[in-house]
């Protein structure tokens, strides 16, 4: 799974429609090799929710001080953690702000 992170001022970029015709070109190469399996992009709001002695804690934000945000996630099916990193290091949102790669443990289920 790549998670995908941005924040506000990469998001309001004059070079948008040279970020997106990047990621379609990603995007389109993933279908065609049949690496892509999913994914969404994700509002800039968020919740976070804690339960303590029972009582839910519920906090606008994941983090009050945070300057990126989780911004969408991309599945892919590759054969190597290399492989998912090369595709994160393409992504548009690497150079301003940051792309994760994490294993995928299981199947992924709708």
């Amino acid at each position: 799974m790549l998670l995908i992170y941005n924040n506000a001022e990469s998001r309001q970029s004059a070079d948008m429609d040279r970020i997106r015709a990047e990621v379609d070109t990603i995007m389109d190469e993933l279908r065609a090799s049949g690496e892509f399996v999913g994914g969404m992009a994700l509002a800039d709001t968020a919740r976070t929710v804690k339960v303590r002695d029972d009582v839910p804690v519920i906090t606008d934000g994941p983090f009050l001080e945070a300057k990126e945000l989780m911004a969408g996630f991309l599945v892919v099916d590759v054969e190597s953690v290399e492989r998912a990193t090369e595709i994160a290091a393409r992504w548009p949102d690497a150079r301003e702000s940051a792309m994760e790669v994490r294993a995928v443990i299981g199947e992924v289920t709708e």
